[in-house]
């Protein structure tokens, strides 16, 4: 079983020069943790997480070191969320992301999103994003077609 049997063509992307707000909302709206980052031509220039997002919150490790982590104001560190809305996504996005092929087999593709540690990944052809794989959809699609073999061999 090949990715692009598996893989979600109706992906959602953005530009880096988007704003954290408009990729704040689709997150936030259509419950998407990652987005692909694409310039013009659809060549994949980057991924922006929600983790990305967020990470802008965290105390500053000199912070920490500081102050100690008791005395952080955290309500403060939330406060700053409006500021990271006004950034580009350019800003936070993770440069060259790790991809997959389309030709790929599906466990070498899922051996590589365990690795490291993703849910999903994008998948490329030449640099150009053709569509997002998640563990979900490869679990599931792994799972119909042992359960139609299981099924087959029984009517047999």
């Amino acid at each position: 079983m090949q990715v692009h049997e598996v893989m979600s063509r109706a992906i959602r992307s953005v530009s880096p020069d988007a704003k954290i707000m408009e990729v704040a909302s689709i997150m936030c709206l259509y419950r998407i943790p990652g987005i692909p980052v694409i310039e013009d031509e659809g060549r994949l220039v980057g991924v922006i997480a929600e983790k990305d997002v967020l990470h802008c919150l965290f105390p500053k490790l000199e912070n920490l070191m500081e102050e100690g982590m008791g005395n952080v104001d955290l309500d403060q560190q939330i406060a700053k969320y409006k500021d990271v809305l006004a950034l580009s996504v350019s800003d936070l996005m993770t440069r060259n992301p790790i991809t997959v092929s389309s030709d790929m087999h599906v466990l070498r593709a899922a051996s590589i999103m365990v690795r490291n540690r993703f849910r999903r990944i994008p998948v490329t052809h030449d640099g150009i994003l053709e569509g997002m794989l998640s563990l979900g959809d490869l679990h599931k699609a792994i799972f119909h077609l042992n359960v139609t073999a299981k099924a087959e061999l029984t009517r047999k």
